[in-house]
C-alpha cells in the first residue's frame, strides 16, 4: 500500500465511538424500511437543472418518482410521468439530442427545446439503442431484428432481420431419393421451378423498391443467435452464434414444501460445475449491401491453440486438446463496440477456461480479426472491470486492463500503440468519457482500498485528480452539459444518498437523506478501519474492528470473526455495507461483551489481481491464514481471548466457517455456517471453474477446497443454517454434510432450515430466528 505508513493510516481511519444507542436483536433483524428506503435509479433532467430518483414506499414494493430538492423532495404525480426522463440515456455526438429508454419504449429528447418524441409504444425486448452515423436516425434491436427510426419521416423500418434458419433459396442437401423424384416426376420439377422463379423475382423487386423492407439474413438452422451489433452507418452487422444443441445435461430439482397449492412442487435449477460447458461462439460479419455472411476466424488470437491446462490433462490421462481452445464473445455476445461513424469495430473475446481475454479490431476490408491486446493469467482473468470502447475521433480505442496487477485505464492509437492513463496500486472502474474524449471520469481508490471517490484523468496529459471528497462514492453520472456530477454516496450507517458535485471539483450539494428520524437519532459503534499484518507475506489485511471505546483493564474479550460472502467482494470500505444487518448485530455483540473483526481476506475485491487469485486451486487456505492472523492480532492488540473465538458468515462466509472449524479446530471454538457451500463440485460453473478448474480435470483442487472432506476433524460447536429453496447454494449442500456428520457421530452441532427462504433471506422472522441462534451459540460456547 502507498501514501501512508500502516500504523498512521490505521490511526487516521479509526473513528472514536460516540455515545452508543443499544440495539435489540428484534430491531436489528426487522424489515429494513425502519432504516429508511434509499434513493434508487437517479438521473438528471434533460436540461441538467433537476435531479430525479425512484424510492420504495415504506411497507410496500411499489416505487414512486421524486424530484430531489434538498430537505423537501417532491413526489412526481402520475400525470407528469409521461414527460419524464430516465436513467437510461444515450446522447448524440454533439449532445443536442438524447435517446431515452423508459418502461420498455424508446423516446428522443431535443436538448435545445426540451421536446419529447415517442418512437415506440408497447415494444417488447427493445435493446441497444444508438444514433446512426449521420445522427438522422435512431437504431435499435428487438429480438434479433435491427430497426431504424428516421426523424424526418417518423418511420420505423427494419435494417436487418437475422434468422437462425436455413435460407429457402439455398441448394438443398444432397439426397438421392429427392433427386430421383425430380428427375422422374415432371410435375414436381415444374412446381419447384415455378416456386424458385417467384422467390427470385420477389427478391429482385425487394432490392429495387426502396419502400420495401429488406429480406431476412439466414444464418442456418444449426446455430442459435446469442447477440449482434449494427454499425451506425448501417453497412455492417456483427453477429454472434453458438451451435444449436438440445443437450441440457442433468439439472438440479429443488423441492418446495410450503406452497400455495398445498402440494409439493419442484423447480428445475442450474447444472453443477463441469457440466453443460459453455459452447463455442462464432463471430460473423455480414455485409448488408451484398448480404454476404463471412465467419471471422479465431485462429489469429495469440495463444488460442495453447492449452494452459495441458499438464493437468496429462496427469489425469485425459486426451490433449485438439485445435483451438473454446472461445466466446464476452458478455454472451454483447461485447462488440462500433465507432460512432461505423468505420471501426472492436470485440472482446474470452477463452472458456478464462485464462485469456483478447481485444481484437475487425478489419472490414480484409474480413478478418486483428488482435490488438491480450491479457493472460495462470489463475483466471477478472470477469469484471473489462469496459472498452472508441473515443470520438473514431480511431482511438480505450480499455480497462488488470495486466499490471490492478485495473487501470489505457488508450490505443490507430497504429495500436498503447498508453496507460492511470497507474498505481489502486483500481480504476466504471469509466465515463466526456463527449469530446478529453477527460475520463471513473471510480477510484488511490488513498486506500476502502475509500472510493470519482477521479478524472486527462487523455492528453494523463494527470489524475479527485473530483469528490465523499469517501463512499457508489456511482456517478455526468450532467447533460458535463459540468456537474450526480453522485450516489454512502457511509457506514447511511444507505445510498444523492449529491451533486462540480465536475471540476468542489463542495458537494447533498440532495437527499432518506433515513428515518428513528434511525438518525441513534448513535452507533463506528467501525475502526485497521490493517492487520500478514504473517504469510501477503501484505496488510484490511478489516473493520468493532469494540468498546474503552477496554476494561485485565479483561479478556471473546472474539467473533465475520466472513463476508461471494468470495470476490469487498466489505471493508467507507460505503454502506451489504451486510448492514450484520453490522447492527456486531453492535449488539459489542454491547454484550464481545469484540468483532470483519476482514477482507485474500480473494476479496478491490485489492488487485494477486490478492484476488491467491485462492486458485486452494480455496479456504489463504483466507484461513488471514483469519488466524486476525485472531492473533485481536489477542495481541485488543485483549482478545484466544480460548474463546467464534466465526460466522453466509455463502462463502459459511464455507469459510466450516474450513475454520474443521481445518483449524484449535483456533476456532464455535461457528455458524449460513447457506454454506460444503462441496464445490455442486456449485455453478461460471464461478467455480475459474478458481478450481473442473472436477474431471482437477479433482485434487476440489478435494482440497471442499469442507465435506474435512468433516472428521470437527471438534467445536457448529450451527448450520440454510434456506430450503436456495437456488444459488443448494440446500442439498447442508443436507449432505449433515448426513456426513451423523455418520461420523459428531456432537455439538445443529441445523436450522427455513422452508420459504432462498439464498438471501427476506422475511424478518427468518432473519430473527437465524441470528437468535447465532447469538445463543456464542453466548453458550464463548463465555465459559
Amino acid at each position: 500500500m502507498r501514501l501512508f505508513a500502516l500504523p498512521l493510516l490505521a490511526a487516521i481511519w479509526a473513528i472514536p465511538a460516540a455515545a452508543y444507542t443499544p440495539i435489540s436483536l428484534d430491531q436489528a433483524m426487522s424489515h429494513p424500511d425502519w432504516i429508511g428506503t434509499p434513493a434508487e435509479d437517479a438521473w438528471w433532467s434533460w436540461d441538467g437543472k433537476q435531479v430525479f430518483y425512484k424510492q420504495k414506499r415504506t411497507g410496500s414494493q411499489l416505487r414512486d418518482t421524486f424530484q430531489a430538492v434538498p430537505g423537501q423532495p417532491r413526489r412526481i404525480g402520475d400525470a407528469e410521468l409521461g414527460n419524464m426522463d430516465g436513467p437510461n440515456v444515450t446522447y448524440n455526438r454533439d449532445r443536442t439530442r438524447a435517446i431515452l429508454l423508459r418502461n420498455g419504449d424508446l423516446f428522443e429528447r431535443d436538448l435545445k427545446s426540451g421536446a419529447l418524441t415517442q418512437i415506440t409504444r408497447g415494444s417488447s425486448g427493445l435493446a441497444a439503442p444508438q444514433y446512426s452515423a449521420d445522427g438522422a436516425s435512431v437504431q435499435f434491436r428487438v429480438g434479433h431484428e435491427w430497426l431504424s427510426w428516421n426523424r424526418a419521416d417518423r418511420l420505423v423500418s427494419p435494417v436487418v432481420r437475422l434468422r437462425a434458419e436455413k435460407d429457402p433459396a439455398a441448394a438443398p442437401d444432397d439426397d438421392a431419393l429427392r433427386a430421383m423424384q425430380l428427375r422422374l416426376i415432371s410435375t414436381l420439377k415444374r412446381q419447384k421451378d415455378d416456386r424458385d422463379a417467384a422467390r427470385d423475382r420477389t427478391e429482385e423487386e425487394r432490392r429495387a423498391d426502396l419502400t420495401r423492407a429488406p429480406g431476412p439474413v439466414y444464418l442456418g438452422d444449426k446455430v442459435v443467435i446469442d447477440g449482434s451489433a449494427l454499425s451506425p452507418d448501417g453497412r455492417w452487422l456483427l453477429a454472434v452464434t453458438a451451435p444449436k444443441t438440445t443437450d441440457k445435461g442433468r439439472v438440479g430439482k429443488m423441492p418446495r414444501y410450503i406452497t400455495e397449492s398445498g402440494y409439493e412442487e419442484f423447480d428445475d435449477q442450474r447444472p453443477r460445475v463441469g457440466r453443460n460447458l459453455p459452447l463455442a461462439h462464432a463471430l460473423k460479419l455480414i455485409d448488408l449491401k451484398t448480404r454476404k455472411v463471412h465467419e471471422l476466424s479465431f485462429d489469429v488470437l495469440p495463444g488460442v491453440s495453447t492449452d494452459p491446462l495441458a499438464e493437468l490433462r496429462k496427469a489425469r490421462k485425459i486426451d490433449p486438446l485438439k485445435g483451438n481452445r473454446t472461445v466466446r464473445v464476452d458478455d454472451d455476445g454483447e461485447s462488440i463496440r462500433w465507432s460512432a461513424n461505423g468505420s471501426q469495430a472492436a470485440v472482446m473475446l474470452r477463452a472458456v477456461d478464462n485464462k485469456d481475454r483478447w481485444i481484437a479490431k475487425v478489419d472490414l476490408a480484409g474480413i478478418k480479426l486483428n488482435p490488438v491486446h491480450r491479457q493472460s493469467d495462470v489463475a483466471w482473468v477478472n470477469s469484471g472491470n473489462n469496459d472498452f470502447g472508441w473515443l470520438p475521433d473514431n480511431g482511438t480505442l480505450w480499455f480497462l486492463s488488470e495486466e499490471t496487477g490492478y485495473s487501470h485505464l489505457y488508450t490505443m492509437s490507430a497504429d495500436n500503440a498503447v498508453r496507460p492513463l492511470t497507474v498505481g496500486n489502486w483500481e480504476a472502474t466504471r469509466v465515463q468519457w466526456t463527449s469530446d474524449g478529453a477527460t475520463a471520469y471513473m471510480l477510484c481508490n488511490p488513498k486506500n482500498p476502502g475509500t472510493y471517490e470519482v477521479c478524472a484523468v486527462s487523455a492528453k496529459a494523463g494527470t489524475l485528480r479527485e473530483a469528490t471528497t465523499l469517501e463512499g462514492v457508489e456511482h456517478f453520472t455526468l450532467s447533460p452539459d458535463q459540468r456537474k456530477l450526480l453522485v450516489g454516496y454512502s457511509s457506514s450507517y447511511m444507505p445510498i444518498q444523492l449529491a451533486t458535485v462540480p465536475a471540476a471539483g468542489g463542495a458537494a450539494t447533498k440532495l437527499t437523506d432518506t433515513r428515518t428520524a428513528e434511525f438518525k437519532a441513534r448513535s452507533w459503534i463506528e467501525p475502526q478501519y485497521v490493517a492487520v499484518p500478514s504473517t504469510k507475506g501477503a501484505g496488510p489485511i484490511w478489516a473493520k474492528l468493532y469494540r468498546p471505546a474503552n477496554l476494561e483493564a485485565g479483561k479478556k474479550y471473546p472474539i467473533v470473526m465475520f466472513v463476508h460472502g461471494a468470495g470476490y467482494l469487498q466489505n471493508v470500505s467507507k460505503r454502506y455495507p451489504v451486510y448492514f444487518r450484520e453490522q447492527m448485530f456486531h453492535n449488539l455483540l459489542v454491547e454484550k461483551g464481545y469484540i468483532v473483526l470483519d476482514m477482507d481476506y485474500r480473494a476479496s475485491k478491490g485489492y488487485g489481481r494477486d490478492w484476488r487469485t491467491a485462492i486458485y486451486r486452494q480455496m479456504g487456505y489463504p483466507e484461513l491464514d488471514d483469519y488466524i492472523d486476525g485472531v492473533n492480532w485481536m489477542a495481541a492488540n485488543h485483549q482478545g481471548d484466544l480460548k474463546n473465538v467464534g466465526i460466522y458468515g453466509g455463502s462463502y462466509g459459511g464455507f469459510m466457517t466450516f474450513m475454520a472449524l474443521m481445518r483449524a479446530p484449535d483456533s476456532f471454538k464455535s461457528g455458524a455456517a449460513l447457506r454454506p457451500v460444503t462441496d464445490w463440485t455442486t456449485y455453478n460453473h461460471e464461478y467455480t471453474s475459474n478458481i478450481l478448474n473442473t472436477p474431471d480435470l482437477d479433482p485434487e483442487a476440489y478435494r482440497k477446497s471442499s469442507p465435506i472432506e474435512y468433516a472428521d476433524q470437527l471438534r467445536g460447536n457448529l450451527l448450520i443454517s440454510h434456506g430450503m429453496v436456495d437456488d444459488n447454494v443448494f440446500y442439498q449442500d447442508s443436507v449432505r454434510i449433515a448426513q456426513r456428520l451423523i455418520e461420523l457421530k459428531k456432537d455439538n452441532w445443529e441445523m436450522a432450515s427455513y422452508p420459504l427462504e432462498r439464498h438471501a433471506f427476506v422475511q424478518p422472522e427468518s432473519w430473527y430466528d437465524q441470528y437468535r441462534r447465532i447469538y445463543q451459540l456464542f453466548e453458550r460456547t464463548l463465555k465459559k
